[in-house]
């Protein structure tokens, strides 16, 4: 069976897509979706990837009527929390270290939810 190689891209809507975009750029380092040739992409470090729907009920998103979380992988936890809570964002790190890594967990200036994983 042929079958996909990674994902190529995430697109969503947004209110305000020039900010948020700029937010992201800022905080967690991602490129935007380039506009002209030769302007740089984001390049994804390779490692595991979960796709994983949740019941449409899930509580773990937060707010109800968002449908979607985007999980980053990251290699330091911590110094990124502290980077972001040095920006004013809120960040909750999960107390707790499981057997596959570390988690904590935000959200953008639009409300989506953000996780964050350093893998164990």
């Amino acid at each position: 069976m042929e079958k996909v190689a990674g994902i190529g891209g995430l697109f969503f809507r947004a209110h305000d897509p020039d900010t948020l975009g700029q937010w992201y750029l800022q905080h967690l380092g991602i490129e935007l979706m380039p506009t002209r040739e030769g302007a740089p992409v984001w390049e994804q470090e390779a490692g595991q990837t979960v796709f994983a729907p949740f019941p449409e009920k899930t509580g773990y998103f937060g707010d109800p009527s968002k449908m979607w979380m985007i999980n980053f992988r990251v290699h330091h936890l911590d110094k990124l929390v502290a980077q972001l809570q040095a920006a004013g964002i809120e960040v909750k790190v999960d107390p707790q270290a499981y057997p596959h890594g570390r988690f904590a967990h935000l959200h953008d200036p639009e409300g989506n939810p953000i996780e964050l994983w350093q893998p164990g």
